[in-house]
C-alpha cells in the first residue's frame, strides 16, 4: 500500500511556527513508533551531549524503526517531542528541521519532568503506509 499525505493548512488557524504543519489527513497503515530516545543501538549505551546531539540520534532511532517497517520520515504524520527543559526547544527545533525540511507532520512539544536514563529528549511519531 502507499502513502497518502497531505498537509492540511487553513488561516483560520494560527500557523505554524516552525518544521511542522498545522494538520495531517493519512490513510494507509498506521505504524506506531515508540518513544526513542538517543540510545545508540550498536552499543546501546546513551548518546552523551548536547540537545542537538541527542535530537539526532533519537530522530535516527525514529528513522530506524520506520525503515523497519517499510516506511520513512516522509510518511510520518504527527510526532510528540517531549523534553526534560524547555529552554532546549530552539535547538531541538533546528536539527528537528533537518529530518523535516518541508511538508513537516503535525507536532506537540512538552516538558516532562524527567525521561529514562535521564535523556534531554525523546520522540514518538506516528506515520501511515
Amino acid at each position: 500500500m502507499y502513502s497518502t499525505k497531505k498537509v492540511i493548512a487553513t488561516a483560520e488557524a494560527p500557523s505554524a511556527i516552525g518544521p511542522y504543519s498545522q494538520g495531517v489527513a493519512a490513510a494507509g497503515t498506521a505504524v506506531y513508533v515508540s518513544g526513542q530516545i538517543p540510545i545508540d543501538p550498536a552499543t546501546g549505551s546513551m548518546v552523551e551531549g548536547s540537545i542537538e546531539v541527542q535530537t539526532r540520534r533519537s530522530l535516527n532511532n525514529v528513522r530506524a524503526v520506520l525503515k523497519a517497517a517499510g516506511a520513512g520520515l516522509k510518511d510520518v504524520v504527527k510526532t510528540t517531542v517531549f523534553l526534560s527543559d524547555l529552554n532546549d526547544f530552539a535547538a531541538m527545533n533546528a536539527v528537528y528541521a533537518e529530518f523535516f525540511p518541508e511538508n513537516g507532520p503535525a507536532r506537540s512539544t512538552v516538558q516532562v519532568a524527567g525521561l529514562p536514563k535521564n535523556a534531554k529528549v525523546e520522540i514518538e511519531a506516528i506515520a501511515f503506509i
